[in-house]
């Protein structure tokens, strides 16, 4: 059995990579984490990173997909290394993180066929091959002796930016994107020197990594972003990549690999294999990765639902890694090396495997509202000069995340429940595949639990127990009610939460519809079918799913192809009306207006939710702020004013409106970190 003291885990032990020593195996990968400014890691980047040093991350890689040259353009806000521009703001990024003790490497690639043709200056795609990628749609066209020149050199002189910038070293991407492209056989049908063979294919790779070798010191650390196995989309075997990594090795080209498994060129290779999320194993590839490093001699990194510190550990204890890849969970919780340091592993923050992280608002976490916004909310939760007698009305993740930030505070807490247990909405929507959802409401009440603050399930709080608890502020997280008003006949209509929390059970044909996006009509779809239903699915969208990071609407997508339901988009709900003791359905294309009537036996509806406010409207009269949330304070992080006497107070969550978890627990954060 291994060991697990802080002092001597495996995930704290050092690791020498040539000269350098990395102090701990924990690793945050590159990725494109959506706070560059103008092509340069300013401000905002270097401080989201620098959180994770302070944490104790031992090595952070950064700029994911970072651009080496003009026709790679910047189409999900990649860094651009292919200017000496860039040298002022490595060198002051690197200062930081060295000075808390954390290793920096950027990630510079060429997009190639992932290019853009219609974005940056509209050059068109370049590839091995003109062969179009599914993802990102451009027909690259076909690279010649001159392209590949220049792009090489393009490389060697991205490397000498990054070393000049002061950084330890850099990856190269070879998966889906340039040199990925010229090895695998999927997207390389040449017959000239960089193509056939395996040794052919890889001849792009060397020279990229010569001209690289020969523009940097020997000190500095090169290594690769590596597939191990390109899935079942691709056409690389393992075998295949694993003597293309002793090629590699034997002509000094890398020295580290940074291994991937699957294809980049599909969103449910994406979010299956090289980004794999909630519903999927934890560490479903490190067995693979394994098996790649058992063949070669160099270091091995690896990150892909490495989700947990168990998993992490597993990983590095039996060898199959020597870094182990925990950039979502320290999307998360950015101080877990420095927690699990002082032995209070406990206390991580668990990564949800939500997809939050990666959809447009990227890197915010779907329940740290801290992480992307460390120059203004920040992580430290400072305790306060005076403290208040606070009143938290409502326990799901907004009244929560508000207990737990005042008692951090100092401020003497209660936190009332009505239902016999805390959770809310989340304990309906952690179902199927999204159980680890209720990771957000488990890791709060175990800080409460640490910060002395026990909730109060099974009470209904008035006016009247307010005033005898005296409280200076009151926060009413009590959420909403479904809404199902679309029109005539809504009152004949069920709620997608009648199906989801068991209330009502579907039963002979059940027509959804979907006026959100969200996860709720499709949780009640798959739910109605496994109840034995037939169901149709509609919705007023283009297709499902389209107010989620894309992770999870593609898996919503694979879930229906599997059971072969074909929702229909652009379709709207007008009315519902009885005939005999079935419901007769009006359904509108949005496109033609063409109304159809369809007959089933349930009409379930998803329209969000509408605040319940009957406690707000009983309170507000004897507060000092008339229960107004001053905008502009909320905004700038600064104590909200009252215009009398009376206690503090406001609504949070979907107790204000009908959000996601993320804004209910920012509403929280920012209100709180401040009362």
């Amino acid at each position: 059995m291994t060991d697990q003291s802080p002092v001597r885990d495996p995930l704290l032990q050092p690791l020498t990579i040539k000269g350098l020593t990395l102090r701990n195996r924990f690793l945050s990968t590159s990725h494109a984490c959506g706070l560059e400014k103008d092509g340069f890691p300013q401000e905002a980047y270097q401080a989201y990173h620098e959180e994770k040093a302070k944490g104790g991350i031992g090595l952070s890689m950064f700029g994911g997909s970072s651009n080496v040259d003009i026709d790679s353009p910047n189409i999900f806000q990649q860094l651009n290394v292919g200017t000496d521009a860039i040298i002022p703001h490595f060198q002051r990024f690197s200062e930081r993180m060295h000075t808390q003790g954390a290793a920096l490497m950027c990630q510079i690639t060429h997009l190639g066929r992932r290019g853009d043709p219609y974005v940056g200056d509209y050059l068109p795609a370049i590839g091995p091959s003109p062969i179009r990628e599914t993802l990102h749609r451009a027909i690259p066209r076909e690279m010649d002796e001159h392209d590949i020149a220049r792009v090489v050199k393009a490389y060697g002189q991205a490397a000498r930016r990054c070393e000049e910038g002061g950084l330890d070293g850099i990856e190269t991407l070879a998966s889906g994107h340039i040199i990925g492209q010229f090895l695998s056989p999927k997207t390389n049908h040449r017959s000239d020197r960089f193509g056939g063979s395996l040794e052919n294919r890889i001849r792009f790779a060397l020279m990229v990594h010569d001209e690289i070798r020969r523009n940097v010191s020997d000190g500095f650390i090169v290594g690769m972003r590596y597939v191990v196995d390109e899935g079942i989309d691709g056409e690389l075997t393992p075998e295949d990549c694993i003597a293309a990594a002793q090629i590699l090795e034997r002509e000094g080209a890398v020295d580290f690999f940074n291994a991937l498994f699957g294809s980049m060129d599909t969103s449910r290779s994406l979010s299956e294999e090289v980004f794999p999320g909630m519903g999927t194993p934890a560490a479903p590839w490190v067995g693979a990765v394994g098996r790649f490093k058992r063949e070669i001699g160099l270091p091995v990194f690896h990150a892909a639902r490495l989700s947990d510190l168990a998993s992490a550990r597993f990983a590095v204890s039996e060898g199959h890694v020597d870094m182990a890849g925990l950039t979502r969970p320290q999307i998360a919780d950015p101080h877990m090396a420095a927690k699990l340091m002082r032995g209070e592993d406990h206390r991580v923050r668990p990564c949800l495997g939500a997809g939050h992280c990666q959809g447009p608002q990227r890197p915010k976490c779907l329940h740290n509202a801290a992480t992307g916004r460390e120059l203004t909310v920040g992580h430290a939760i400072a305790r306060a000069e005076t403290p208040r007698r606070a009143v938290v009305v409502g326990a799901g993740p907004a009244g929560l995340e508000a207990a737990r930030v005042l008692a951090e505070r100092g401020h003497e807490v209660r936190i009332f429940e009505a239902a016999p247990q805390p959770g809310g909405q989340v304990l309906l929507a952690a179902q199927q595949w999204r159980r680890d959802l209720v990771g957000a409401i488990d890791w709060r009440l175990s800080e409460l639990e640490i910060l002395g603050v026990q909730v109060e399930c099974n009470r209904f709080v008035d006016a009247s127990d307010l005033a005898e608890i005296e409280p200076d502020l009151v926060l009413l997280a009590t959420g909403g009610i479904p809404q199902t008003d679309f029109g005539p006949g809504a009152e004949l209509a069920l709620s997608a939460w009648d199906i989801v929390g068991r209330q009502v059970k579907p039963e002979g044909e059940v027509l959804v519809w979907d006026n959100t996006g969200r996860h709720p009509a499709l949780l009640a779809t798959q739910i109605a079918q496994e109840a034995g239903a037939e169901v149709q699915l509609t919705g007023i969208d283009v297709t499902i799913g389209q107010d989620l990071a894309y992770p999870e609407s593609t898996r919503w997508l694979k879930e229906f192809a599997k059971s072969g339901l074909c929702p229909e988009g652009n379709m709207r709900l007008t009315g519902v009306a009885r005939e005999g003791n079935r419901l007769r359905a009006s359904v509108m294309n949005e496109l033609t207006h063409e109304t159809t009537e369809r007959v089933v036996d349930q009409v379930v509806v998803e329209m969000g939710t509408i605040p319940m406010d009957d406690l707000f409207e009983e309170l507000r009269g004897a507060s000092g702020n008339d229960g107004v949330t001053d905008q502009h304070a909320l905004r700038d992080l600064k104590p909200q004013p009252r215009a009398r006497a009376g206690y503090e107070l406001h609504r949070i969550g979907d107790a204000l409106a009908s959000r996601n978890i993320h804004a209910a627990v920012y509403d929280a954060l920012r209100l709180c970190s401040v009362a």
